[in-house]
């Protein structure tokens, strides 16, 4: 079983320097972590995700894993499988924040 997302929250970032192209919008997503992934966490687990949009791109450009709760970091990286389940979540999202 894979990871799943349970709910989340997005914002828009606010590039007051206009260092980077595109919209970059802040995730937090409160993931479903099977019990038997060396992932799990009793609290749960979220990530923080920074995901830019940009004329002709959309991609994850960072995102760091935490026990919720506690919101101790998590030195852990993710399966391909689970990153592009994310991607394809804030794809799917960033324009909720609009």
């Amino acid at each position: 079983m894979m990871i799943s997302i349970n709910e989340y929250e997005v914002e828009l970032i606010n590039d007051a320097f206009g260092i980077l192209p595109g919209n970059r919008y802040e995730f937090i997503l409160y993931l479903n972590i099977p019990e038997d992934d060396e992932l799990f966490h009793e609290n749960g687990v979220m990530a923080k995700v920074i995901f830019v949009v940009d004329e002709d791109k959309k991609e994850l450009v960072k995102y760091d894993l935490f026990e919720q709760g506690e919101n101790t970091y998590l030195d852990f990286e993710l399966e391909d499988d689970e990153l592009q389940l994310i991607t394809t979540f804030c794809m799917e999202h960033y324009q909720d924040e609009e």
